[in-house]
């Protein structure tokens, strides 16, 4: 597609942050934030705009979480969801699948306590 425009140069923080982008959309996505790019361009410089997440870290850089991690994080929402209700109809251990002793084993060892309100 033609948009009557000229660009001349892309800023290498905007190749970085293209190439760290996963791009769940595949190549129309890519060429959709490009045209969009171009429209929105004051000068000759590719200018992505505020739209697209900007990466200061390459994806090999980023930390990733370990299991347990995870697995306390998910905890502690689903006890949050409950109001911290461990056991019952709508308690967590029901919504995890697990049983109440074993939910409450896995919050000792992943040190996840109730706070005092």
């Amino acid at each position: 597609m033609k948009l009557g425009r000229k660009i001349e140069t892309v800023p290498q923080a905007a190749i970085e942050t293209l190439q760290a982008y996963s791009w769940p959309g595949n190549v129309r996505e890519l060429e959709n934030v490009i045209e969009r790019a171009i429209i929105l361009s004051q000068g000759p410089q590719l200018d992505l705009g505020e739209w697209l997440p900007k990466s200061n870290v390459s994806s090999s850089e980023m930390s990733i979480k370990t299991l347990e991690e995870h697995e306390r994080a998910h905890i502690l929402a689903v006890l949050d969801h409950t109001g911290w209700r461990v056991s019952g109809e709508k308690g967590a251990a029901k919504l995890l699948g697990l049983k109440p002793t074993t939910l409450e084993a896995r919050m000792k060892k992943l040190g996840i306590t109730r706070k005092a309100s």
